[in-house]
């Protein structure tokens, strides 16, 4: 995947890189700038010299629902719609709104892969009235008159010393950061202009009756329900009793783990996250697979390392501002057990390097088996509460967690449990409440946690809610106004192209053995394709929806999500099922399908415009391309075969070798500094996979842009030579702005490395970037040839 997350003020902070060292060392610092409110650019720097680069990513917080970022939520959550809309009311859906296109920002379900178990690499963590028969529509950007915004660049900077301002310096300098956002760049642009989109159709849908005016009302209702602010507000915390009730009334832990298994389907929280996916070792069947969870800061980090006291302190007063709005006995007395309990799990849980690692992560065991490996907690019925009794087995991700937090779970006090999980759903619940749950959770989740100044206002968040309930739907739609029928007729022939030059690296490695080759080479040659949008739609018949009824609708369609995958259990894997909806801003990779899907969304500049120049394309999306492509050959995506089937086909030498070099890039990913924040790091074991796929996917990229030249000379534009052009839009793809505290919860919680590290980082081990720019020993971000990792 390109990119886990999303969320512009202005604020330059450093970020660190220092001269090269030596073999064992790596490369030290880091080049990037970030904004925040805080709000400046931030830096990177090298040795004494200050570089510039950009890039943002909001919190990934635990819990299953409408309020959090998950970065693994019970599946169905976050789902795509899937429904065939009757093409005239496209037209009906459009000609009233398309005037309406004010400043935007990216709704959060966007850019993820919809099932936390689909194995997906994503590219990125992690963004109006007309009338008559016309149908307006919103333009896609352009980036100048051959694909490269040069009025952003800074000419002054030297390519060698920063890359980053160099292609995108005077960008950064003028652009702020929105102030309902955390971040700002090229993927948040896209986001907007998606959700401006998304905003035009779903204000156009005729309100009528759900039950029998299809999709088009189901989709109003949904939208005119949230913006319905009066209503809401009259409501107070009054759709939140029954649940409150239920947990009040759970006279033991039996009852409290029924309560969350049936969370899955709805509000609420769990210790244990269940989810139903592709079998990694049987991918033509689903399986049924169990991670950790219960932390309301997301990672363990945040819960261990001393320097993030000052965000406990203030979770554990938002813990007490929760349970007062609910009504909850001593608040204040409650939220500081939560928050000692919630330390144990966090003690219990696995590292995301842990997290990450497949070879770890696969752990079947038997349904019945569970009390005798994690005792203490009644598993038989969570299972039964959330539907998936059925599946007679479970995968275990954090195998040796489950006994602990079961642990946990026993030794805890029912009356601390039932107050955890009454602030896990008026948590995951309020964005669907009134004023005073909204205002609360913007307040740490969004203001303090990650720098964002103002709330965004309830049309996006309108926007969000919709399309997490039936984004299909709206997609389908989406891509009749706007994925253009050569596109992917283009996109076929760049992946082709790209697929070619990945074959050609193939054969000139000389680190891999035959075996490994011949394995890797039938491996590509397997690698699926799905551009723009499914060939199947969702069904969302069955999803009742009624006007007027906001909290209801949220409940029904969460649980229609949750019980389509859970039915899935017993049947054959849909191979036509998408993963993000077209509207998505985004790429991503599946281990278990072997396919990579590039959704209608992306196919735009600055990744693709079918009327740039083929460099700027080249090293745009198909640097995409193939990052995407490199996945299935990354640290974890090479422990799937082609079938999918998650196996060791790899020789203990050819292991060790490329083991080897990517110990080698972690260094030089870890090396950088970011001077705004003390002691925050990337974690290069964590964002491994991306990095590979940086690198990777830039060098095939450009050995396809060659090979597209047939051995003829690029034209000159502009005074830029092709190669130049080809990494130049790369970098540009990876503008990007951060504030301060939404770039620590990115490094805390993200798999990416900051936008303005991957702008720059990939180059300096590709002896292309010198060749095309004459970077030499003396230029800070040089890398001896001898030092650059070498891998695809």
């Amino acid at each position: 995947m390109l990119d886990s997350s999303w969320e512009r003020g202005r604020r330059t902070v450093p970020v660190v890189i220092k001269p090269q060292l030596s073999a064992e060392n790596g490369v030290e610092g880091t080049v990037g700038w970030r904004s925040g409110p805080r709000s400046r650019l931030q830096r990177v720097q090298v040795g004494a010299a200050t570089l510039r680069a950009d890039r943002p990513q909001p919190l990934a917080l635990s819990g299953p629902a409408w309020g959090r970022y998950n970065p693994t939520p019970p599946s169905g959550n976050f789902e795509s719609g899937r429904t065939v809309l009757k093409k005239t009311l496209l037209y009906a859906a459009t000609v009233a709104v398309l005037g309406l296109v004010a400043p935007v920002t990216t709704a959060t379900a966007h850019d993820r892969c919809l099932d936390a178990g689909c194995d997906a690499r994503m590219l990125f963590d992690s963004p109006d009235a007309g009338s008559g028969a016309a149908v307006a529509t919103v333009a896609s950007p352009r980036m100048g008159e051959w694909g490269i915004d040069t009025g952003g660049m800074d000419r002054d900077a030297r390519p060698g010393a920063d890359f980053f301002a160099y292609v995108n310096g005077n960008w950064a300098q003028t652009t702020e950061i929105p102030s309902d956002r955390s971040r700002y760049g090229a993927f948040d642009l896209l986001r907007e202009l998606s959700e401006a989109r998304v905003r035009q159709l779903v204000e156009g849908y005729p309100l009528g009756d759900p039950a029998v005016d299809g999709d088009a009302a189901k989709v109003a209702a949904l939208y005119q329900g949230f913006m319905d602010e009066a209503a809401v507000e009259a409501l107070g915390a009054r759709p939140l009793q029954p649940h409150l009730d239920a947990i009040r009334g759970a006279r033991d832990k039996n009852a409290l783990a029924a309560l969350m298994g049936r969370a899955h389907g709805g509000f609420g929280g769990s210790f244990f996250g269940a989810f139903v996916s592709d079998d990694q070792r049987d991918p033509d069947n689903y399986a049924l697979y169990l991670s950790q969870s219960g932390l309301g800061l997301g990672d363990r980090q945040m819960y261990l390392d001393e320097k993030f006291e000052p965000q406990r302190e203030r979770y554990v007063e938002y813990l007490a501002q929760m349970l007062e709005l609910t009504g909850w006995e001593r608040p204040e007395h409650n939220a500081k057990a939560i928050m000692a309990m919630e330390m144990k799990i966090a003690e219990a849980h696995w590292t995301r390097a842990e997290s990450r690692d497949r070879d770890k992560t696969y752990n079947p065991v038997e349904m019945a088996g569970m009390n005798a490996h994690a005792p203490g907690f009644p598993w038989a019925t969570f299972f039964e509460a959330a539907g998936v009794e059925a599946a007679g087995r479970v995968v275990l991700r954090q195998d040796s967690a489950m006994p602990e937090l079961a642990k946990i779970f026993a030794e805890t006090e029912l009356d601390t449990l039932k107050a955890w999980m009454a602030f896990q759903t008026a948590d995951s619940a309020a964005p669907l409440l009134s004023k005073a749950f909204v205002d609360a959770q913007y307040e740490f989740r969004n203001k303090f946690l990650n720098g964002q100044p103002e709330q965004r206002d309830r049309w996006k968040r309108g926007v969000e809610f919709a399309e997490r309930a039936m984004g299909e739907a709206i997609g389908r739609d989406y891509v009749q106004l706007y994925f253009p029928a050569d596109a992917k007729a283009k996109m076929d022939a760049l992946v082709a192209n790209v697929k070619v030059a990945m074959g050609a690296r193939l054969d000139q490695l000389e680190w891999m053995g035959p075996e490994t080759k011949a394995e890797a080479r039938d491996k590509l040659k397997g690698f699926g394709l799905k551009i723009g949008y499914p060939d199947k739609w969702r069904d969302y018949s069955d999803l009742e929806v009624v006007n007027g009824d906001l909290f209801g609708n949220a409940e029904r369609s969460q649980r229609f999500h949750w019980d389509f995958r859970r039915n899935r259990l017993g049947r054959p894997v849909d191979k036509d099922e998408w993963g993000m909806t077209p509207q998505t801003v985004n790429a991503y990779y599946s281990s278990v399908k072997n396919e990579i899907v590039f959704p209608a969304a992306i196919l735009q500049p600055p990744f693709f415009d079918p009327d740039a120049d083929p460099a700027v394309n080249y090293g745009g999306i198909g640097g995409v391309i193939g990052h995407e492509i490199i996945h299935g050959f990354d640290d974890q995506g090479r422990k799937s075969d082609g079938n999918g089937v998650l196996r060791d086909w790899w020789s203990v030498d050819d292991a060790a070798r490329f083991e080897a070099e990517a110990a080698k890039l972690g260094a030089q990913y870890e090396s950088y500094e970011f001077p705004e924040l003390p002691g925050m790091h990337i974690n290069g074991q964590v964002a491994m996979g991306e990095n590979i796929g940086d690198l990777g996917g830039l060098t095939i990229a450009f050995e396809a842009y060659q090979r597209s030249l047939d051995g003829q000379p690029a034209p000159v534009l502009d005074g830029f030579t092709g190669e130049q052009r080809f990494f130049m839009g790369w970098a540009q793809v990876w503008r990007t702005l951060w504030r301060d505290d939404a770039l620590r919860q990115q490094l805390v919680n993200g798999p990416h490395s900051p936008g303005q590290i991957r702008a720059f980082a990939p180059l300096r081990n590709i002896d292309a970037w010198y060749d095309a720019f004459g970077i030499g020993q003396g230029d800070t971000l040089y890398i001896a040839p001898e030092e650059r990792v070498r891998i695809w």
